[in-house]
């Protein structure tokens, strides 16, 4: 077989086997050169492409109120519940009262008096109770004598319904005798209340927070409290919640409590025991621009620790900042 001619118009070239090969070893590098120039090229708009942004993370609080530190009813404020003279008051600000404890009480000299006449009453009606006791039986025994005598012929019948006439008026006499003594016994119980109103007691374990009273002073119910009283009860936290915030919250999720301006940085864990149902303004807000144009609901919380000491020393009215933790416990805790 002869080799192929190249023909041109200048000049006439024969391909030869060599020739074709060395052809086909340069056309394969080219091509190799190309594809690395063009991966190179690719490599370097990939460095020099900026890197995504990464997401920026959830916070972990799903709400923050202003709160204050509370009891379930709050102070309890008391006044003496009759008019008179005080004659002793018995605890100073700061003491620590027991249920029942004496507080203060009135001039008891009127209400003893009472006491005295009613019990004379209720003797002197008990004593003729038992007067008419015995005339009582006197005169059945009468009756039932001349009953018996005219039975048997020897009486006047007449007599014998005297007799039983005057049975039943003494029968009469000591039923209305028997509503003497029940009044007086009422007279006497009124009497003992009486003097129990002329002393105030502690209706339950408190420490005293405040006494506005002084012995010799004239006080009635109507001239104002004159002890105020801090229960000995659990402490609560009472948040302003924010009106765009009442759908996240629910009763019974996790809370942080933080008190304001506390430089030792003090964490309480919390739950919220309930959201009311009231819409009011912010009272707790510093900014009055602010706190005239906020809705807020108030949310009680509970601490998971009431017990404690820390949580004990908290003070009524204290300013807390409230954090309510999100429902999805991956995120990450905000940081402040």
């Amino acid at each position: 077989m002869k080799p192929l001619a190249l023909h041109s118009p200048s000049f006439v070239r024969v391909a030869t086997p060599a020739r074709s090969a060395r052809f086909a070893q340069l056309a394969r590098a080219g091509g190799l050169a190309i594809c690395a120039s063009v991966l190179l090229g690719g490599c370097s708009k990939s460095a020099d492409a900026p890197a995504p942004t990464a997401a920026a993370p959830t916070s972990a609080y799903a709400a923050v109120a202003r709160g204050k530190v509370d009891i379930e009813g709050g102070l309890l404020s008391l006044s003496m519940p009759r008019e008179g003279t005080l004659a002793k008051v018995a605890v100073h600000e700061g003491d620590q009262v027991r249920q029942g404890q004496l507080l203060a009480s009135l001039d008891t000299e009127p209400s003893l008096l009472a006491i005295d006449a009613a019990q004379a009453q209720l003797e002197q009606a008990q004593a003729q109770l038992k007067l008419l006791a015995v005339k009582q039986a006197a005169a059945k025994q009468r009756a039932q004598r001349l009953t018996a005598a005219v039975a048997a012929g020897a009486g006047d019948g007449q007599s014998a319904d005297d007799a039983r006439e005057a049975a039943a008026q003494i029968d009469a006499e000591q039923e209305t005798d028997r509503a003497s003594v029940s009044m007086a016994n009422q007279k006497l119980a009124e009497a003992r209340y009486e003097l129990k109103q002329h002393s105030l007691v502690a209706p339950f374990d408190a420490d005293v927070i405040e006494v506005s009273a002084q012995p010799g002073a004239t006080v009635s119910p109507s001239s104002g409290p004159l002890f105020t009283l801090l229960p000995q009860k659990p402490r609560i936290v009472r948040a302003e919640l924010n009106e765009s915030f009442v759908g996240v919250i629910q009763p019974g999720m996790r809370a942080e409590v933080s008190a304001n301006n506390d430089p030792s940085d003090n964490h309480w864990s919390a739950h919220v025991l309930r959201i009311g149902g009231v819409y009011g303004p912010a009272t707790l807000e510093n900014d009055p621009q602010v706190r005239a144009n906020s809705r807020t609901v108030e949310c009680v919380l509970a601490f998971d620790q009431p017990d404690s000491e820390q949580t004990r020393n908290l003070r009524i009215g204290q300013r807390v900042l409230v954090r309510f933790a999100s429902a999805n416990p991956k995120q990450p805790a905000a940081k402040d």
